[in-house]
Parts: C-alpha cells; structure tokens; sequence
C-alpha cells in the first residue's frame, strides 16, 4: 500500500498538469477507500440493539462477531483485521437512515452488514445505491427489496417462498380455517398480502385478518378477533416480542389451535415450553445438531467468543458474516467498495461447509433458496 502511494503522488507531481481533475480526484478516492487502513478493514450495520426487534442485532453481534472473531484469529484478510461496528436504530426506519447516511458522510465503513428490518431496507437501498457501498446479507426476505440493485446482495432465502410453503404445508393437512395475524409495518403487510395470495389460490380465503400493532399495544383486541373467528390454525407474520405475547397468548385463549410462522416470527427471542408444537420455516440448517461443516464451524466460532447457546438467528449471522469475508478475500488487497462489489457479483456455488450460496449473473442478488419446516419442542429448539 505504501509503494503504490508513493507511485501515485510521484506521478501526479509530474503529470498532474496533464490530468483532468475528475480523474484525480477518482484516483485520490480509490486510494482512501472508506473503512479500510493498514491494520483494520471495518464493516457497519445499523440495527436494532434496542426495542422490539433487539434480540435481532444481539444476534448479529453474536453470529457476525463469531465469524470475524475466527477470521481474525487467522490472521484476518490480507492481513488486516476485521471490525463490525454496530449502531443502534431501535428498529425506526427513519433512525436507520440517519445512521447510515452518517456512515457513508464520515466514510467509516468499507460495507455495511445485515442491516435489520424491511420497512429500514426500504429507507436505506436508495443510499446505498447512490454511494456506491456494498451491503451484504439484509436481515429481510421481503419481495419488494429484492429488484434491480446492484450494491445489495441478499443471502437468506425470500419470504414469498416461506408464505407460500406454510400455506402449502397447512391446507395439505386438510385445514381451512386458516387466520392471519400481521404485523402493522411494511413488512407484515406485504407478507399479509402474499398469504392471502397464496390462500386464494388454494381456492381459500383467510378466517380472520388481525394487524398487531408492532409495540404489541393491541394484543387483547387481536386475541379477542381470533376468538372471534374460531380458527383452525394462525399464520403469524409478526417478527419481535409481541410475537411471542401473541402465541402465550393463544395457547392460553385459543388451546389446541395450530400456530406457523417464519423464520422472523420469533428469531431473536428466547424460547421455552410456549412455543412447544408450533411450525416455523427456517433459513439456515438446524444450529444445535452439528450435521454438516458449516455448523460444526459455527458452533466452535460461538464458543470461542465465549457463547454457548445457538440459533437460527446467530447462525444466520455468522454465514452472512462468512459470505462477506469470501468477498473480502477474492475483491483482493487492494479493495475498494466497486472492487467488493465485484466480488461479491462474482461468487458461484460457494460451499461453506454444507451450505451453498450462489450469486446470479444480474440483479436481483439471492445467494441462498434454502427453506425448510421445523418444529418447536418445549425446549425451544427443534424436535427431530
């Protein structure tokens, strides 16, 4: 780095008068690429370490801090060490713009990572766009984020496809009465209109339609609909702590009632007994059963930080992480966000140890179709 800087300031010394001064001034740019020095390569991510959705950025913490923790611990990428820098937003789409605007003005960050939530993609992919800075691995599967962007690169499997599983799983049991309970924000209302989708193709329509407030502030009045409507079964399209409210709360008023959810419905959250039988698709493979490579990897990363607990949300973090650092190592020593970005383009059918993540040619960048159908047991982990 220090030679080629050299190389650089002498040429323009000499020739400085024969260049434009855009080409100088993207050349001083390239050479200063935000969030990189000698030592330190630091990524970003805004998210909630606060609120509702905190348990989702402790996740990141854990998983992603595991991931960069083992890199590290390996001599880091071409030999500068990974940092993750972790701003709080409180899940507030308009906190998460701040946040990252601030990022890209002070030029902090190298890339951001698993920033949480689809109302807050949606705020902060026009920024991203615009500057120019990869984001890896967005803590949303929502449709409408996955178009024509270029800087974003989504890793985790679309919602459209766990709805529409769920529902295909729920009426093949022979069950019609099928409620649905939606968070208030653009994410549940999106996922709500899918599952409506999905339902009316089935030739269906849903028993009840419920909006819980995202604080989770109208849980009595959307029990008292569910009540109500006497379902056979619930879809929950909720993510957060009301999420967990919300299935005590029909196990207690509604027993027997069969509940599915995705794999946002109560990641991040600490479960036991109450969410005992209850459906939920998952992303990742299942964390505490060291099956294949990439989950032996994950759990040995988790407790070498010290953590022993494993999830699908801490998990997922920790192949979010590990995708980026692919990235890192094949944009070279030299990188820059194009360079990065070009990298990341450019990752086919890398295995992580069980687990495949395969970018296409073009936008929209999905590196993972990975669904499957889990079970809770009263331990909170998946039976089976």
């Amino acid at each position: 780095m220090q030679r080629r800087r050299f190389v650089s300031l002498a040429s323009q010394a000499v020739i400085a008068g024969a260049w434009p001064t855009w080409a100088l001034q993207a050349s001083a740019q390239e050479a200063a690429a935000p969030g990189v020095t000698e030592q330190v390569l630091t990524i970003a991510s805004s998210l909630a370490l606060t609120g509702t959705l905190a348990g989702f950025g402790q996740a990141v913490q854990q998983g992603a801090g595991a991931a960069f923790a083992e890199a590290n611990a390996a001599g880091g990428v071409h030999g500068r060490q990974l940092k993750l820098e972790l701003v709080d937003d409180g899940y507030v789409p308009e906190r998460t713009a701040e946040n990252v605007k601030k990022i890209f003005q002070e030029r902090s960050a190298l890339a951001l990572l698993s920033c949480v939530g689809t109302a807050n993609n949606t705020a902060i992919t026009p920024l991203v766009e615009a500057a120019g800075i990869p984001h890896v691995a967005p803590i949303s599967g929502a449709a409408s984020l996955r178009k024509s962007e270029r800087f974003v690169f989504h890793v985790r499997a679309g919602y459209t496809e766990e709805v529409q599983q769920l529902v295909q799983r729920l009426v093949g049991m022979g069950l019609k009465g099928i409620a649905l309970v939606y968070l208030d924000n653009g994410y549940g209302r999106e996922q709500h209109e899918v599952a409506v989708k999905a339902l009316k193709d089935n030739g269906l329509a849903p028993a009840a339609e419920l909006a819980l407030n995202v604080a989770g502030d109208n849980l009595a009045a959307v029990l008292a609909g569910l009540k109500k409507a006497r379902p056979s079964s619930v879809l929950l399209l909720t993510a957060g702590t009301p999420s967990l409210d919300m299935v005590r709360g029909i196990k207690k008023e509604l027993p027997g009632v069969l509940m599915a959810g995705l794999s946002v419905t109560l990641q991040g959250l600490k479960l036991d007994a109450s969410t005992s039988g209850m459906a939920i698709t998952t992303v990742v493979p299942d964390p505490d059963k060291g099956r294949n490579a990439l989950v032996r990897a994950y759990q040995a990363a988790m407790r070498a930080t010290g953590v022993q607990e494993f999830s699908p949300a801490t998990l997922e973090a920790y192949i979010n992480a590990r995708v980026l650092i692919e990235g890192l190592r094949s944009a070279g020593k030299d990188v820059t966000p194009a360079r990065l970005r070009a990298a990341l383009a450019g990752l086919r059918n890398l295995d992580l140890g069980g687990f495949t993540v395969s970018f296409p040619g073009q936008a929209p960048f999905v590196g993972s179709r990975y669904i499957a159908l889990g079970v809770l047991g009263s331990n909170g982990r998946f039976v089976g």
